[in-house]
């Protein structure tokens, strides 16, 4: 079924296209019995021909659907019209903090209330057993407010393409569901999850750390020409030195590990990769909520390397 503004699926008017991902084309529609515009997020089209995996699909969404925080965009169900079937998600209005990160570097007083909302949907999801599996700063969504919306938690591994053609071999983002294949977006993925190993929550933290480390510095913290080029810098967690010669320790040094430390610890619950191992959520937050704070514990955790800093 061609998508075009117009069409009509269920009782969704369709409004307008609003992007394309590894995971499928988003279109603005409106919802015609509750009078709310929302997003649309096509699956491919294999997905309507395969009832098991259809039902599978629709198994993880009622999970996903039941994450409600003001931080994750929420999921409100699945539409299936004339063999198309879609994800009916809350309509996020504002920029990506991908398109932000276009304009430069984000100052620490400006990056940290964005990276604490980021931080407090991770652990609402973990708190739910759900990972993210592809937190990447496409994913994040910046209102003119400053509200933080995280999208698509936990779709990567809800949709899992069939195993990789040569065409998605060099693509940043990579989905499969053979096991052993690799599932994200190379940028931002752990060594576990490069290797296609079973993954537990410090794969969401180190992609947080990516996407905390590029807020700060205006550039990937991995960067390559190819998705090879991108996992030998996951691999040796080696992260290549700014334009302005700083190292990942250096850029920490100045100011974003306090930022990193502070946020991450939101993430990272009670267990052997615990960041820190006293203080109450509530008091944590207090103290980590100055930027002044943050500049002057810019050395929290410049002891630590990267691999050792995302547990």
């Amino acid at each position: 079924m061609s998508i075009t503004p117009g069409t009509r699926i269920g009782p969704y008017h369709v409004q307008s296209p609003l992007g394309a991902g590894g995971m499928g084309v988003v279109f603005r529609a409106h919802d015609t019995k509750l009078k709310r515009d929302v997003a649309l997020k096509l699956l491919p089209d294999h997905f309507a021909d395969d009832p098991d995996r259809l039902s599978r699909f629709q198994r993880e969404a009622q999970l996903l659907a039941s994450l409600n925080h003001p931080n994750i965009a929420q999921i409100y169900g699945l539409e299936e019209s004339n063999g198309t079937c879609c994800i009916v998600m809350e309509l996020v209005e504002g920029e990506t903090l991908q398109e932000r990160l276009k304009r430069g570097p984000i100052p620490t007083e400006e990056a940290l209330p964005i990276a604490t909302q980021v931080a407090d949907a991770l652990e609402a999801a973990h708190e739910r057993g759900i990972m993210h599996r592809d937190l990447k700063p496409a994913n994040v969504k910046i209102s003119p407010d400053g509200k933080v919306k995280v999208l698509d938690f936990g779709l990567a591994k809800a949709i899992q393409h069939s195993p990789m053609s040569p065409a998605l071999s060099n693509s940043p983002t990579m989905m499969t569901a053979a096991q052993g294949m690799i599932l994200g977006t190379a940028a931002y993925m752990s060594p576990e999850q490069a290797k296609g190993k079973e993954l537990d929550r410090t794969a969401d933290v180190w992609a947080f750390g990516c996407v905390l480390y590029e807020m700060l510095t205006g550039r990937p913290v991995f960067d390559g020409e190819t998705v090879g080029e991108i996992l030998g810098g996951v691999f040796k967690a080696e992260p290549k030195p700014t334009p302005n010669g700083d190292s990942c320790l250096t850029i920490r040094r100045k100011a974003s590990c306090g930022c990193y430390a502070a946020a991450c610890r939101r993430i990272v619950s009670n267990d052997s990769n615990q960041l820190v191992t006293h203080g109450s959520k509530s008091r944590r937050r207090k103290r980590t909520s100055d930027p002044d704070r943050i500049r002057s514990n810019g050395l929290e955790c410049a002891g630590n390397d990267w691999r050792g800093s995302r547990y």
